[in-house]
């Protein structure tokens, strides 16, 4: 009984906070939030601390500012203000006063180049990444409408090689389950050249071709939403993706004529590195895009 109570607390946090990253462009009211999941405010504030390590109110303030820092990069044409309202802000000066308290500069100073010494910050973090060789300069992608996919998931905090401990849960429960036609997708919920590596939270999934047996499965699900994407097609090896992902969002979509959006960015695998003995990977990385 208690493995069934903590699943089914671990289901709710973990829903919460789709739910927060899926609204984050808007003013997140939590007694809408516990009603959408059918708990009480005082029950859903507890277990979220207690699953999360941050209350919720803590949570929506540092997504917020994740994702109005990846956007003051990528959307040139995005006044402050419009960042600020496009991550549930409705006061600038709010929004100046928590960025500052974060990121320590302001977003004019961060918009004007500090975001690249955060970035090399975050990238010498990581051996594997800091070593990497690997260039996109000649990289060119496809724009892509992707359907909606409901995937099966496990969360991790940090993005580090021990992902592939999820990795191998996750093959584990295809395996139990006898499912042979699946995708893998890993989701960059969290920005990881925005975010220290040891505070993103990656997300290790499978969407599966008929997962009409699977209404008993104990793993969460949740929809990766549709949407228009620049579709990257690349090979490598570990350390490469955090390099792709700051190129990507750094030099590519800057000078693209596109914008980001607040959806996250995810990889397709054809060859999942975390699982591969050779350590390689090939996959489909998707950036979620408008037009700027």
């Amino acid at each position: 009984m208690k493995s069934t109570t903590q699943a089914q607390h671990a289901k709710l946090a973990n829903d919460a906070l789709y739910y927060i990253y899926r609204y984050i462009d808007t003013d997140i009211n939590i007694d809408e939030l516990c009603s959408h999941l059918g708990v009480s405010r005082f029950h859903l504030q507890r277990l979220f601390k207690a699953q999360m390590g941050v209350n919720i109110y803590e949570m929506i303030k540092s997504i917020r500012l994740q994702k109005s820092a990846s956007l003051l990069i990528t959307n040139q044409g995005s006044t402050i203000t419009q960042v600020a309202n496009m991550c549930g802000y409705s006061s600038q000066t709010s929004f100046i006063r928590v960025f500052k308290a974060r990121f320590l500069m302001t977003p004019t100073e961060w918009r004007k180049g500090g975001y690249r010494e955060y970035a090399s910050k975050i990238i010498k973090s990581s051996a594997s990444a800091s070593t990497s060789v690997a260039n996109y300069e000649a990289l060119e992608p496809s724009i892509v409408k992707q359907p909606n996919i409901r995937a099966y998931y496990i969360r991790h905090k940090g993005y580090s090689p021990k992902v592939k401990q999820i990795w191998q849960k996750l093959r584990a429960w295809l395996y139990t389950n006898e499912i042979e036609n699946y995708t893998s997708i890993g989701i960059y919920h969290d920005n990881p050249i925005v975010t220290p590596l040891e505070s993103c939270y990656y997300i290790a999934s499978i969407s599966v071709e008929d997962d009409s047996s699977l209404e008993q499965t104990s793993l969460p699900s949740f929809v990766i939403p549709k949407g228009i994407y620049a579709k990257f097609k690349v090979e490598g090896k570990y350390g490469d993706i955090l390099k792709l992902i700051q190129w990507a969002y750094q030099e590519w979509l800057p000078q693209s004529g596109y914008e980001a959006t607040t959806l996250p960015s995810y990889t397709i695998f054809k060859k999942n590195h975390f699982l591969s003995e050779d350590e390689c990977f090939e996959v489909g990385y998707y950036l979620p895009i408008r037009l700027g």
